[in-house]
């Protein structure tokens, strides 16, 4: 009983980090281009300090996400969780208070050091905290329900975001990062793993048991912060996980890549508004929602986390730009089978670390998207493109998603 009350806690503030998080994102685009090019629907600025606020984002993570999950196999999840809710507070209390050209460009600085401590962090540690509690056959269905109340937070979210002014969405979104925070700090029980490691438990073997029929790769305990060639072995040392970081990272191109191209191509080629905004990524969002809390739980004790995976991957190279929000029902499978599988192979006192690396897999994968196709957006969305073709970085976006 107290391993579900800790589990339910954890699911209330991954919701609200969500829904205080995702309810700015329809308004933001609206937001950068008012700030940095006043009355102009297209502004090649706009888009690059986008881009490069990604890439800068992606790049610290990488580093700090790993970094964060082996500390917190050693200090308690709670207590690392508790930094990344704290630091998106300040950059969203800014934009609440005044969304002019010097706020947003303040806002725009601080935003980019939280989300080195915020992008990743939070769902590596929350998943290394189910671990901590549940059963690995038992894993990809809580994983997948996980995923699918963070989708439903974003729902509500961008919901909020349709029916509220853009003036209230910062306030109350600054609001609820306040209440996340606190909640999580009252209610949120400590896992019980990762805390006051032995040397006894250090000594021991990376991996539990497991029943596949790969054995599990004997990965060091670092009793310091873990270095590039540290991660690089975590990630070489078994098929399973040098696997699991090649899907993660192509997976990652092409989802950070549509994400940086779509809502400007959206703006410049439909004139696209908050409220149209927030409807397109409401039934995307629905769609993974519904996936997430009812197909992924029924199918991953029949099929398991392999076949469940092969399955999202065959939805992604069905990618086709306006067809995609249909396909989010399965696409969204990729997501909490790696994280499963990767799971099974790391030890009682290892999760963090582990789902902190593959973290930093797609977290690198969302820098190196922006460098790629920031440029290509700009330079097709603007008068001197090479030929008339405004969605072409979304059609490369989705061959790096097939490959």
């Amino acid at each position: 009983m107290k391993e579900l009350r800790g589990l339910s806690h954890l699911f209330v503030c991954s919701f609200l980090f969500a829904f205080s998080n995702r309810m700015v994102l329809p308004a933001m685009t609206d937001i950068t281009l008012e700030a940095v090019c006043p009355g102009n629907d297209h502004c090649s600025l706009a888009i690059y300090l986008s881009g490069f606020q990604q890439a800068i984002v992606g790049l610290g993570a990488l580093v700090v996400t790993p970094l964060v999950g082996n500390l917190s196999d050693k200090f308690g999840r709670k207590a690392l969780l508790c930094i990344p809710v704290t630091v998106v507070i300040p950059p969203a209390v800014i934009l609440a208070y005044s969304r002019s050209t010097v706020y947003f460009y303040a806002a725009y600085v601080i935003q980019i050091f939280a989300g080195m401590f915020c992008e990743g962090s939070v769902d590596s540690l929350s998943l290394a905290y189910m671990a901590d509690k549940v059963d690995e056959r038992r894993r990809a269905s809580v994983f997948g329900a996980f995923t699918g109340i963070c989708t439903a937070g974003v729902v509500s979210g961008i919901l909020a975001a349709r029916f509220l002014p853009t003036s209230s969405i910062f306030q109350v979104s600054a609001v609820f990062k306040v209440i996340t925070a606190i909640y999580l700090r009252a209610f949120l029980p400590e896992s019980g793993n990762g805390i006051a490691i032995s040397d006894e438990e250090i000594n021991s073997p990376f991996c539990s048991p497991s029943t596949d029929t790969e054995p599990s790769p004997n990965l060091p305990v670092f009793r310091k912060i873990p270095s590039i060639s540290d991660m690089t072995n975590l990630l070489t040392s078994s098929s399973t996980m040098s696997k699991a970081a090649i899907i993660t990272f192509f997976s990652g191109i092409g989802e950070s890549g549509l994400s940086t191209a779509l809502l400007y191509y959206l703006k410049v080629q439909f004139h696209f508004s908050k409220n149209q905004f927030a409807d397109l990524l409401l039934t995307s969002n629905a769609a993974a929602t519904i996936s997430q809390l009812t197909l992924m739980p029924f199918l991953a004790p029949r099929l398991g986390e392999e076949k469940l995976l092969i399955i999202g991957l065959l939805g992604c190279c069905g990618y086709v730009p306006y067809f995609s929000a249909s396909l989010v029902v399965l696409t969204v499978f990729i997501y909490p089978s790696i994280r499963s599988i990767v799971s099974r192979k790391a030890g009682s006192t290892e999760q963090g670390l582990a789902q902190g690396c593959i973290t930093g897999i797609s977290l690198f994968a969302s820098m190196v998207a922006p460098i790629a196709f920031t440029p290509l957006t700009a330079l097709f969305l603007s008068d001197e493109a090479p030929f008339e073709f405004k969605g072409f970085s979304i059609l490369c976006a989705g061959f790096a998603t097939n490959y």
